[in-house]
């Protein structure tokens, strides 16, 4: 009997090769591994941001001249009404000098006016008198008509006289109305030289020093509002539609990034950035978060913006043809056995790139988790992962 040639060995070795490939990838069971329902899922969105205040004020001097004294440095609490800053004021407590006397020239011209009212009235009586007296006596013909008229007109004099010491102590009175507002406005203008707190503050900057000429309206400090303190988190627009206020976050500091702080968000921007396509959220902080701030720090944000109590989730990388835009996308199931695609909307999206379907998928669909090679239509498939 003679034995197969070495050509015929290899067609056959080709064959069973062929055969085993074959069935590898056309016919044996493709094992898969499916999600799994999750309960109780937190959904989160990540934002990066800074720390900033929502009370930050920049204050100086209403009038320019040198600084003469300094009060407060960077880092330094300040009260309400506390001194910050003086300005060399000797010009302006001269014109307070000046207003001053102004005043009491003033009141000493009002105390003439009133004596000489006083005076001129007495006269006007005295007057008055006497010509009701010449007046009679003219009647009776006891005295010429010239008398009788020098009478007449010597109290028409005194009453014309009463009437302009009526108006100068009107004058009088007015113009030390005018001095004592002049007094008060030098008086004002000489608080403009001191600079107070507006309010508790803390001074976050200094901008100029001892010496220097401050000009009007030129910022001398900083102050910030520790109490306003927050975190300013930037959000991408497709993940910021479900941040609401008072929802909880998590914080992380640079300056402390073993620390996870408690927060809450307190204010979303109506407007959104034109050009980064994102929106601007405020976190409040409260404990210890923010109480040694720095503004202008990078922190990291977490907002949880969903707590979904059953949910199906799909790796972002097990998802085919994934629209960002309108959160949906085709994924591999086992139906009956045998593998399937699908097209299903999404839900939610998480952290770790995972998606929740929320429509799409018949009764009784699993859904892959993993794509592996080898995947068609209609090839059957084992679970590897069973419920």
């Amino acid at each position: 009997m003679k034995r197969p040639s070495g050509k015929l060995l290899i067609l056959l070795l080709v064959a069973i090769i062929g055969a085993g490939v074959w069935y590898m990838t056309k016919k044996r069971p493709l094992g898969v591994e499916i999600a799994r329902v999750e309960e109780n899922i937190a959904v989160r969105v990540f934002g990066l941001g800074t720390v900033e205040a929502r009370i930050l004020s920049k204050i100086g001097f209403k009038v320019s001249n040198s600084i003469v004294e300094l009060n407060a440095d960077e880092g330094q609490g300040v009260r309400k009404g506390e001194v910050l800053a003086r300005l060399d004021s000797s010009e302006q407590q001269a014109r307070l000098a000046i207003a001053r006397a102004g005043v009491a020239q003033a009141q000493a011209a009002l105390i003439s006016a009133g004596a000489a009212l006083k005076k001129a009235r007495s006269l006007f009586a005295t007057k008055k008198r006497a010509n009701r007296r010449k007046q009679t006596l003219f009647r009776k013909k006891t005295v010429s008509t010239e008398v009788a008229e020098n009478a007449q007109l010597d109290a028409d004099t005194a009453k014309a006289e009463v009437d302009i010491a009526q108006s100068n102590l009107v004058a009088a009175k007015a113009a030390l109305v005018t001095k004592k507002a002049q007094l008060k406005l030098e008086k004002v203008s000489l608080d403009q030289y001191v600079l107070r707190a507006p309010f508790d503050a803390v001074v976050s900057r200094r901008h100029l020093e001892l010496g220097t000429v401050a000009k009007a309206g030129e910022p001398l400090f900083t102050l910030v509002d520790p109490k306003t303190v927050w975190v300013l988190a930037h959000v991408s627009e497709n993940r910021a539609g479900l941040i609401r206020l008072g929802q909880k976050a998590k914080i992380r500091l640079r300056s402390r990034p073993h620390n996870l702080y408690e927060g809450e968000v307190s204010r979303v921007d109506i407007e959104s950035d034109r050009v980064t396509e994102e929106r601007q959220v405020y976190l409040s902080c409260p404990g210890d978060c923010l109480q040694r701030f720095h503004l202008g720090e990078q922190a990291e944000v977490y907002i949880t913006t969903a707590v979904l109590k059953e949910a199906l989730f799909v790796p972002e990388n097990a998802v085919d043809s994934f629209d960002e835009r309108k959160m949906k996308g085709v994924v591999w199931s086992v139906e009956e056995g045998r593998l399937k695609r699908r097209n299903v909307i999404f839900g939610h999206r998480t952290l770790d790139a995972r998606l929740s379907i929320a429509s799409g998928l018949p009764d009784g669909a699993k859904v892959l988790v993993r794509l592996p090679k080898l995947l068609k239509e209609g090839r059957s498939a084992t679970v590897r992962n069973p419920d």
